[in-house]
């Protein structure tokens, strides 16, 4: 039986670029958080930071589940950036060059899960997320 994760990552950026972080939370098929992250990137842009923190996260999933279990690990993502999730879900295409970078590093490590979803999820629905980036923003 494949074990089931969530995973809730968010990206921001003050200013547009501007100093940025990323926050995401991990929990598990009973809804109990078993990681929380949060990570102060520098000067980029938001679209960089929501990759950035989906790319940390499916590390992050995979250091927790461990990467021989990956190929028996469902995983859940939830984003708030429906331009990052439709890149993923392949109805928009990747014009940025900087993206496609980040965008090659996502998908290849989701395809390390043996069954792996993205879903664009309402900004009121990530506040767990959003607020580890502002921590880490406010760090700083």
């Amino acid at each position: 039986m494949n074990k089931q994760y969530s995973l809730y990552t968010d990206g921001g950026a003050r200013g547009n670029p501007g100093p940025a972080a990323i926050g995401g939370v991990i929990s598990n098929a009973s809804g109990k958080v078993v990681k929380e992250f949060f990570r102060y990137l520098g000067e980029t842009t938001n679209n960089q930071a929501e990759y950035r923190a989906l790319i940390f996260g499916l590390e992050q999933v995979g250091k927790l589940v461990g990467l021989t279990k990956l190929p028996h690990t469902d995983l859940r993502v939830f984003l708030d950036s429906e331009l990052i999730v439709k890149q993923l879900k392949g109805e928009y295409r990747v014009r940025d060059a900087d993206l496609q970078l980040l965008f090659g590093k996502a998908q290849k490590r989701a395809q390390k899960f043996g069954h792996i979803t993205f879903t664009h999820i309402r900004r009121e629905k990530n506040s767990h997320a959003d607020s580890l980036v502002n921590r880490a923003l406010d760090s700083r």
